[in-house]
């Protein structure tokens, strides 16, 4: 099949305009990361999650027809960026700023984790056509990075800089090896608990600290529901 127009015009949608804000607040992740500016940098990747599951919502609203697959690269080139590039330098910068006696284990945990990505998107779109099955085979990658910045907005490192980090890096380390998997995860499409996590969410956003005993409320809860669904107990 040959290709007639290739301006940029002929491909591009809506939908696609969403997936690239998506890279771009993994990308601004990044920067504020690497200046460590490490609460900031995990909000930014907390909306590119936000953005990422609106894209696909709005291509099936405008009934858009991705016929070369332009869509579904787009987004998987963003989820790269955002789930996995950014969640692997917020990683090393907050070992580099709590524990600097683990940067090296947590620099081989974060490429671990954008390796694992890349693996798991590029399998998706090799054999999304060509499988029944509606869910995921492996972890979302929204999944690792949501696990992630939870853990580090929930303060756990203020507590304890040294177990915290060791618990950041062995959920990654577990979250990559799931991605990788053949682990199958249904589509969440609990209204409910949807719901929640978006109450959540914003009560995370929102620059108004509700703390308990040193933990942030809502990112503890918000992560102790994600950390049920990479354990597939959440259905």
């Amino acid at each position: 099949m040959r290709i007639k127009k290739i301006n940029m015009g002929s491909f591009l949608a809506v939908s696609d305009c969403i997936s690239l804000l998506n890279l771009s607040c993994g990308f601004i992740s990044i920067l504020l990361a690497i200046n460590n500016y490490i609460g900031l940098s995990s909000i930014f990747i907390i909306f590119a999650i936000i953005f990422d599951s609106c894209d696909g919502w709005i291509a099936r609203k405008m009934g858009r027809n991705d016929e070369y697959g332009f869509g579904k690269n787009i987004d998987s080139l963003s989820d790269v960026v955002s789930f996995g590039v950014a969640p692997g330098i917020l990683l090393y910068s907050v070992c580099c700023v709590y524990t600097p006696d683990f940067i090296y284990p947590s620099a081989i945990v974060s490429l671990f984790i954008v390796i694992s990505g890349v693996l798991r998107l590029t399998r998706y779109n090799v054999i999304s056509d060509y499988v029944d099955f509606k869910g995921f085979i492996g972890l979302p990658i929204p999944a690792t990075a949501m696990l992630l910045v939870t853990f580090i907005l929930a303060s756990a490192f203020h507590i304890n800089s040294n177990l915290a980090i060791l618990i950041a890096i062995v959920l990654m380390i577990i979250s990559g090896i799931l991605m990788i998997s053949n682990v199958k995860y249904p589509k969440f499409n609990n209204v409910k608990i949807i719901s929640i996590a978006m109450i959540l969410i914003l009560l995370i956003i929102v620059p108004i600290p509700i703390v308990f005993s040193g933990f942030n409320i809502p990112a503890t809860v918000l992560f102790i529901l994600t950390l049920i669904f990479v354990s597939k107990l959440l259905k």
